[in-house]
């Protein structure tokens, strides 16, 4: 008796022109893709090494008790069984285009190429049979994406979700904000797997992009800078895909924050710098965010020049802003935000008084509750006593300030502000009562 063949290691082409089939692709249900593919005499062994995967993993998916949500396994999946790319909501996959065309009525691959070439034979006999079979799978295949599985009012909801986390802590503590931030993150996952229109992906994107960067900003204040440099990543990737220019543009001057604060300030000019062109001097909140951090980037980089023709460049564009850019959010740039980054720059560049009138400002717009960025106004402010030749109270101001902090403001960038003031004092001062006192507060 002649051998069986060996089990395909592919999908046939009947199978991925099957509507039961195609449904579960498109959703992403490889409990039916899994099972209906063994059925047609693919065993879970073949499917599991084509797809890296254990058998005994490719069953429980068929039985319904595993589940594959991973980006990575569902492209192991893709590449393994040959279900082109475009079914799964990915993008094509390498092997689609080396592939070579088929011939018509062959039986092969189910690229772009091959179904257009399918489509022209069968109209070519006119408005036969398999044609209109061949039109109906078309239309087909794009309802399926158009009306791909996603809730609105959901979508809606996250939209406010994250205008609400733009206006900032409103007093809690930092680390609640970031559980919830992050819940909500959560959430947007299922939109994010799931095939959607163009429009859809877009909103998803966005909303993906600032939920990224807020929780990125939370990570930074926090004193969690490597983990805020990943959030950032994440947040430019969804802003990328978004096709939202000023919101790469603010995600790139908010992530240039954390080498600003944390000791790299030329690092923290290249990102701003970017970021800057990316927003395109326009007078968008994002284009004037990246003016002011560059400003304070090359006030720190020891670059007086460039720092106060950022100043007039970010000065320039707040005065073009239109109301709702000058909103009081971290998703926005308005006039409090605006003098806590005046107020760094000059106070580093040392022109105290330009600089109190950024502080006095700033803490006139600032609520009661604002309490890391009243505190980081503050410390400026004794920054300024210790240029103008007054370091003992630039530390007694410091000290009172700390020890008035809760727990939670009294690490992360309050602590590393402080902690630049100290290093700013000369070494030969260190001795002093107020200095030693600065120095065991922050070692508290």
């Amino acid at each position: 008796m002649d051998a069986l063949p060996p089990p395909p290691t592919v999908l046939s082409q009947r199978l991925l022109h099957d509507s039961t089939f195609l449904c579960a692709v498109r959703s992403r249900d490889f409990t039916t893709v899994f099972a209906i593919a063994h059925r047609n005499g693919i065993s879970f062994n073949r499917i599991g090494e084509a797809c890296g995967m254990k058998a005994e993993r490719v069953s429980k998916v068929a039985r319904g008790e595993a589940k594959v949500t991973a980006l990575d396994t569902v492209e192991r999946v893709a590449d393994g069984l040959h279900i082109p790319g475009a079914l799964l909501g990915l993008a094509a996959r390498p092997w689609e285009y080396s592939s070579p065309t088929p011939h018509p009525e062959s039986d092969d691959g189910d690229d772009p190429m091959n179904r257009r070439q399918l489509l022209r034979c069968a109209l070519a006999a006119g408005l036969t049979a398999p044609a209109l079979t061949a039109l109906t799978e078309t239309r087909q295949s794009v309802d399926l994406a158009l009306a791909a599985d996603t809730d609105l009012a959901d979508l809606c909801d996250l939209e406010a979700s994250a205008e609400a986390y733009g206006y900032g802590y409103h007093g809690q503590a930092p680390t609640r904000v970031l559980a919830d931030l992050a819940g909500d993150f959560s959430d947007l996952h299922p939109f994010l797997d799931a095939p959607q229109p163009v429009a859809t992906r877009s909103r998803v994107c966005r909303i993906a992009g600032q939920m990224a960067g807020m929780i990125a900003i939370v990570l930074h204040d926090l004193g969690a800078r490597k983990e805020a440099r990943k959030w950032f990543a994440t947040a430019s990737t969804a802003a990328q895909e978004s096709r939202d220019n000023q919101l790469h543009a603010w995600v790139l001057a908010r992530e240039a924050m954390v080498p600003l604060n944390y000791g790299a300030p030329q690092a923290a000019a290249l990102l701003a710098q970017q970021a800057r062109q990316a927003a395109e001097n326009r007078p968008t909140a994002a284009a004037t965010l990246a003016a002011a951090v560059a400003a304070r980037a090359y006030a720190l980089s020891h670059q007086p020049e460039k720092a106060r023709q950022a100043v007039d460049a970010a000065d320039a564009l707040m005065e073009r802003l239109d109301a709702s850019a000058r909103a009081d959010t971290w998703l926005t740039h308005g006039e409090q935000k605006h003098h806590v980054h005046l107020s760094h720059a000059f106070t580093t560049l040392a022109d105290t008084r330009r600089a109190r009138e950024s502080q006095e400002r700033a803490l006139e717009l600032s609520a009661p509750t604002s309490t890391m960025t009243r505190s980081l106004l503050n410390i400026d402010g004794a920054a300024c006593f210790h240029h103008d030749g007054d370091t003992e109270q630039a530390c007694q101001r410091t000290v009172n300030l700390l020890a008035g902090l809760p727990d939670a403001y009294r690490t992360g960038l309050v602590h590393h502000r402080a902690l630049d003031l100290y290093r700013s004092i000369p070494v030969q001062h260190h001795a002093e009562r107020a200095v030693r006192e600065l120095r065991d507060a922050l070692a508290t």
